[in-house]
């Protein structure tokens, strides 16, 4: 007779007869447990009982606190539809257009969709394959539901082969993440990751039969309480059993036999997400795709206009060392005279929907200015410079090629920095002229850090010197090569 148990002053009981069994195990002798060792106990057992009567609201809650509609979802495909038109605008013949298209048109059909697409993932060994054949066998909806295995996570080759996996499972609306023990940091990382992401997940713990009953409890306990909930033990394919019948005549029969697969609450659980919340999973996979495929997109439209952007950071980069160069200047009053360009702010701003008055890039070119000088840019570039050009072949020109050369590397830093800080806004018909002074404060430093690399400063010095003394006499361009490299 198997009797179900609904009051957690049982379970506690429960709890404290296997604590009683477990320190006789361990000091072979009857420990006497006082006052606070029975609370303990009965608080772990009223634990249990909670976890047991919550379990069927952990699978939802994720979901109920997503809040997410059709016209919500609806929206968000519009705005993927903003970005793609964009592109259209700025390249009618990209490449990527018609696809952009056709996948965003499918995103309208996918509102519709009626059956839902669970992942079943994990590492190798825990038993996808034999889950879902078990699955399919019992699952009531099994009509509405399309069960669907990944490749094994964690394997030995690169994790660029987990993101194709979990490129995979963010297609889906639900995740069975199997386990067959306590999580080990890679499983645990690309759970959170899962989470992070929107995606409904339920933590399998399968093969429970392998361990001995207090182990396979313990297991348990330890992965609710890491995962909050959303955990289901099972035994999809369990151990085969001996099983030995002794006949009246003194003869014994023996034989393996092989036990019900152990999978109650998860089709349980299973069952009433896909019952109740169907509808809401593919509105928050739909959501999901229209965000990945708008970021598709911007990405696209930003490599268009970033190589829209490279020359006119290159012609002013120029521009400025030419002026830095017949009059040179102060290294702190750099900035102020050349480095920055009010045009070219424009022109930047014109090419990334930021519309700029010329008075407003007189400001966006002061305040980038400002924030060199004060994260030392202005110091640090000029004294790079000074070394690679270091030579007694350019001594009479040496101040003035400085000059001109500092003016045009933190011209081409703040250009870059723009078109990096412009790539990271929304993208809009007219996006706005408002700057967020730590981004952009944040957006130098990276930039100015990607190129101050020896390589490319010796490249850059050489190609400026050719710029500001084409006329230089043979034998001293002979020495400049040798000062830069």
């Amino acid at each position: 007779m198997v009797v179900k148990l609904q009051r957690p002053i049982l379970v506690g009981g429960l709890g404290l007869s296997f604590s009683l069994w477990m320190l006789q195990s361990w000091h072979d002798s009857i420990v006497q447990v006082g006052e606070f060792g029975l609370l303990s106990a009965l608080a772990v057992g009223g634990g249990l009982w909670l976890f047991q009567q919550n379990r069927q609201k952990d699978s939802l809650e994720q979901l109920n606190g997503m809040l997410v509609d059709r016209a919500t979802v609806e929206s968000a495909i519009a705005k993927t539809e903003t970005v793609i038109n964009q592109l259209a605008q700025e390249s009618d013949n990209h490449p990527a257009l018609q696809t952009l298209r056709e996948q965003v048109a499918q995103l309208f059909f996918e509102l519709d969709r009626q059956k839902i697409k669970v992942a079943v993932t994990g590492g190798k060994s825990v038993g996808k394959s034999t889950l879902i054949q078990v699955l399919n066998q019992n699952l009531e909806t099994q009509n509405l539901v399309s069960l669907e295995e990944t490749a094994p996570l964690f394997r030995e080759t690169a994790d660029n082969l987990d993101a194709d996996v979990l490129a995979e499972v963010a297609k889906s609306d639900f995740v069975l993440f199997l386990t067959n023990g306590d999580l080990t940091d890679s499983e645990f990382q690309t759970i959170q990751q899962l989470k992070a992401a929107n995606q409904p997940t339920i933590l399998v713990f399968n093969k429970q039969d392998q361990y001995l009953a207090d182990e396979s409890a313990s297991i348990l306990l330890s992965l609710k309480q890491r995962m909050q909930g959303n955990v289901v033990a099972t035994a999809a394919f369990p151990i085969a059993i001996k099983v030995r019948k002794h006949e009246a005549d003194g003869n014994v029969q023996e034989w393996m036999e092989q036990p019900a697969a152990d999978i109650q609450q998860l089709t349980q659980q299973l069952g009433e997400v896909l019952a109740q919340q169907g509808q809401r999973l593919v509105w928050v996979t739909t959501m999901r795709k229209a965000r990945l495929l708008k970021a598709e997109a911007k990405n696209w439209l930003n490599r268009t206009r970033r190589d829209r952007a490279i020359p006119i950071i290159e012609q002013y980069q120029w521009i400025a060392a030419a002026a830095a160069f017949a009059n040179p200047v102060p290294a702190l009053d750099i900035l102020a005279t050349a480095a920055i360009n009010a045009q070219m702010v424009m022109d930047l701003g014109n090419i990334y929907r930021q519309k700029f008055s010329l008075e407003q890039a007189q400001t966006v070119a002061g305040t980038m200015g400002s924030l060199m000088l004060k994260l030392g840019l202005v110091e640090l570039s000029t004294k790079a410079i000074s070394t690679v050009l270091k030579s007694n072949a350019v001594t009479f020109v040496a101040g003035g090629v400085v000059q001109g050369v500092s003016a045009a590397y933190l011209t081409r830093v703040a250009g870059l920095s723009l078109v990096e800080y412009f790539q990271q806004q929304e993208i809009a018909i007219d996006s706005g002229t408002g700057l967020n002074l730590e981004n952009l404060r944040q957006t130098l430093q990276k930039v100015f850090q990607q190129n101050q690399q020896i390589g490319f400063l010796q490249g850059f010095v050489k190609q400026g010197v050719k710029r500001l003394l084409p006329e230089v006499q043979q034998g001293e361009v002979v020495g400049i090569q040798k000062a830069v490299g």
